[in-house]
């Protein structure tokens, strides 16, 4: 054990052996090297302090389940233990299921002894058990980051090769949790002092001479650049690779005579990526130079009205030669070096419908919205698969009444890009323009994006820029609790809204056609906030309508694999009588017309509603009720799944419709995919700044490391007014679906930005197809339009009785056994061009 009189005396002070050390010396003195401790891990679990990730090794003749693997890092309130994961429970990690802050109980263990070096070794965690809600351990501890570390004896010296080093140390980094883009662990430098040594500029050679030095034997004389853009991280680590930091930066430097890329390779990024800012100037001693890579993207530079050196770039090593690179402190920096001054092109909303599409501009605005954290798969990736993440923005900056809508993906900023919320001031830099046909343009991300927020803008060179200081100056008028009512956070979003004609081909395809079965397969793979958007044909056969839905909040919701319900949050004590049945007990009543006959199910699970659809109802006689009730259940047996969703409260209505064929169907189905409904994560909430961390934590990704914050707040309860819940029956009628579809019901809502908003009938065909019940409600100009009753929209149902449709289909795994299924849009066949 590692030496530290102070745990000794902690441990002494119980009446037995913590569990981590009782489980070490189980595993020293067992011949397997393997021990089940599944009695004392009931009794004594550990908490998750830590998640790292990275490149797996890769043996000869062995078969990876995965590209990666996991580090977990776990208490016992005594010790601290960084154990490796076992392979087979990686997609407890996948799935956010085994995540930091939580209790585990740790049912089997090995130790594994590195073969290929002495005294080295770790203890693997085999079998365990994840608790579903916040850890009860922690909660109780002040200081996790003073406990020891419980080492094998003999292997004290390994506790510096844990520190900050995977427990396989063939690799020497971790990776981010989430995608590959940014930086992590204490490698990464930031904040160093730059230099105010004497440079002797009289021998430096000008960028405009490189281009004909190409080729040629010489020694490079040292280069006086200003950095103008910054790249995020590009790793590009693989099986095989013999690079202990497979890391690339790019960024585009200047001087007097033009400008050049220059790429900053390997262990060089941790040391200097955090460093090198644009309007940073470097003197650069020892490079060598190449061809320009042509396939890779570049910014935009035609305001800096300068010429651009584009067929070699500057490459900086770490050998072969080792470059040398020093940070000139701007205080030293002289006029006479000529080095040009960064320049910016801000655009303002007003003026955003006229540039062209995949055009370059920096926008600034007041943040209004902030989308949860999401992440898509890479396309064409060759090497270990890797996810980008993303998160949309609305941004006001007072020259339009629309928002900039801004698809903001990580930039390697991970401070930035996590804090971003509300009543902050965002400039996002090389944003390149998406014109949408027949709606507003949005923003997306580039390579060389950069994204601040209020905290970080000091010293940008941008403070200067014109319209930066009139955007400064329009944000005084304005009024915070003024601004604060049109704000949210979280919840689903998706831009641009599909096309009103939906196409096949795959160039343009909003989303591709996938057969039901394929479906079935992408709901099970998903992971933790992975983000898909699909295509499927079919009919609707049910509508179900949950009616004024209630989370209760808090972090108490199930969720894990042995979880018979992932979010079913804790009802109020004086509904907790109701609340398991209360989408079962109520009255039905039948509703004909266009004669046609449907039926409408309405349960309810109190009589003190007197809501107007209340009052049309007819009484029923006792032996009446009790018979359509058997009915009520039979006929939305497949809609009770929303009770894992949300809690319902006292005037919770469940309103339903199904095609005359749909009760045989449901019999011939070979399968029935109940993934559709809405979650507490679904649903965006109003921003308030007491309220900020929880809410920032809750759209951000699950952190790597556990911190005392994550578990000190409670989340606010989430309002909904009421959604449908769809069933899909798939083309060749043998597999149906679930989803949820939410409508906009008012202007103030993040997703109505953007939305076409055409008048349509309010019947359940048009509002499928829209998107939205017309005309859509405005609390600021107090128009609230009154909008038909669900039971009203239902009753023009009947349209959909065997019609062929194509249903779009925005997936999202929220963690657990979550996994969001929402429908944003129906087409009928006539709407379908199959080109």
């Amino acid at each position: 054990m590692e030496d530290n009189s102070s745990s000794s005396s902690v441990v002494t002070g119980f009446s037995q052996t913590p569990f981590l050390q009782r489980t070490l010396e189980r595993l020293s003195s067992s011949q397997s090297l393997k021990v089940n401790t599944e009695e004392a891990a009931a009794a004594a679990p550990v908490a998750v302090l830590a998640l790292q990730r990275y490149l797996s090794e890769q043996t000869e003749g062995q078969q990876l389940s995965d590209s990666y693997s996991y580090d977990v890092t776990v208490t016992d309130g005594v010790w601290r233990a960084k154990c490796f994961l076992h392979p087979s429970l990686n997609h407890l990690v996948h799935t956010n299921i085994l995540r930091t802050g939580i209790d585990v109980s740790i049912t089997q263990c090995s130790f594994v002894y590195n073969e290929r070096r002495l005294g080295h070794g770790y203890m693997c965690i085999e079998k365990l058990t994840c608790g579903a809600e916040s850890s009860v351990l922690l909660t109780r501890m002040k200081d996790v980051s003073s406990l020891p570390l419980l080492v094998k004896h003999g292997m004290e010296r390994s506790v510096l090769l844990q520190s900050d080093a995977p427990l396989q140390v063939s690799r020497k980094h971790y990776l981010s949790l989430w995608n590959n883009d940014d930086p992590e662990g204490d490698i990464w430098t930031s904040g160093c002092p730059s230099s105010d040594t004497v440079l002797d500029v009289s021998k430096i050679t000008l960028l405009c001479s490189l281009e004909s030095c190409f080729r040629k034997t010489w020694k490079p004389l040292p280069l006086l650049v200003k950095i103008i853009h910054k790249s995020r991280l590009r790793y590009y680590g693989k099986f095989g690779l013999k690079i202990d930091y497979p890391y690339q930066a790019y960024f585009e430097v200047a001087d007097q005579s033009g400008t050049m890329s220059l790429v900053l390779w390997n262990e060089l990024c941790p040391e200097f990526y955090q460093r090198l800012n644009v309007g940073t100037v470097l003197y650069i001693q020892d490079y060598t130079l190449k061809q320009s890579y042509s396939n890779r993207s570049h910014p935009q530079m035609d305001h800096h009205k300068m010429k651009t050196f584009n067929s070699v770039e500057i490459c900086l090593n770490p050998r072969n030669p080792a470059s040398v690179i020093t940070v000139v402190s701007p205080k030293s920096v002289l006029p006479q070096w000529g080095l040009p001054e960064v320049s910016y092109q801000f655009t303002t909303r007003s003026e955003l419908e006229k540039l062209s599409n995949n055009a370059a501009c920096d926008v600034i605005g007041l943040v209004t919205f902030v989308g949860r954290v999401e992440r898509v798969k890479s396309k064409g990736n060759k090497g270990p698969e890797k996810y980008w993440t993303y998160r949309w923005i609305h941004a006001v900056d007072g020259t339009s009444d629309h928002p900039f809508i801004l698809e903001v993906f990580s930039s390697s900023q991970p401070e930035v890009f996590s804090r971003i919320c509300p009543m902050t001031y965002l400039v996002c830099t090389q944003m390149r323009v998406c014109q949408v046909e027949g709606s507003l343009p949005y923003l997306t991300s580039s390579c060389e994006t950069e994204t601040f927020i209020t905290g970080y803008h000091k010293g940008q060179p941008y403070v200067s820029d014109p319209r930066v200081k009139s955007f400064i100056q329009w944000t005084k008028t304005l009024k915070d609790n003024v601004v604060l009512r049109k704000t949210a956070v979280g919840g689903y979003y998706c831009y641009p809204r599909p096309p009103k004609t939906f196409s096949q081909s795959t160039a343009d395809a909003s989303a591709p056609l996938v057969a039901a079965a394929d479906l079935k397969k992408e709901l099970e793979t998903l992971r933790y906030r992975e983000h898909k958007n699909l295509a499927i044909q079919g009919q609707i056969t049910a509508v179900c309508y949950i009616k004024n839905p209630r989370a209760t909040g808090g972090r108490g919701e199930k969720e894990g694999p042995d979880a018979s319900s992932s979010e079913q949050a804790a009802p109020d004590t004086h509904n907790e009588q109701t609340s398991a049945v209360n989408l079962r007990s109520a009255s039905a009543e039948k509703i004909s017309g266009n004669g046609r006959t449907r039926k409408i199910q309405t349960r309810k699970a109190t009589q003190n509603s007197e809501s107007t659809s209340a009052k049309r109802r007819h009484k029923d006689t006792e032996d009446g009720q009790e018979q359509e009730e058997k009915e009520s259940e039979s006929e939305c047996e497949e809609a009770q799944d929303v009770e894992c969703r949300f809690d319902q409260n006292q005037d919770s209505d469940v309103t339903s419709w199904e095609s005359s064929s749909w009760p045989k169907q449901r019999q011939e189905v070979s399968e029935h995919l109940h993934q559709g409904g809405l979650y507490q994560d679904s649903v965006s909430q109003r921003f308030t700044f007491d309220e900020k961390n929880v809410l920032l934590q809750r759209s951000n990704l699950q952190p790597t490391r556990w911190t005392p914050e994550q578990s000190a707040d409670t989340v606010p309860p989430v309002v909904c007014p009421g959604y449908y819940q769809v069933t899909i029956l798939g083309i060749n009628k043998q597999i149906a679906i679930d989803a949820a579809y939410f409508p906009v019901v008012s202007s103030d809502e993040p997703r109505a930005v953007g939305l076409p908003l055409d008048p349509h009938g309010n019947t359940m065909l048009s509002c499928m197809s829209s998107g939205f019940l017309c005309p859509l409600s405005d609390t600021a100009s107090h128009n609230q339009s009154a909008h038909p009753e669900p039971e009203e929209v239902l009753a023009t149902a009947g349209e959909l009785e065997d019609t062929h449709v194509v249903c779009i289909l925005d997936l999202c795994h929220l963690g657990g056994d979550k996994v969001e299924v929402l429908m944003s849009k129906m087409y009928r066949v006539t709407e379908v061009s199959q080109d």
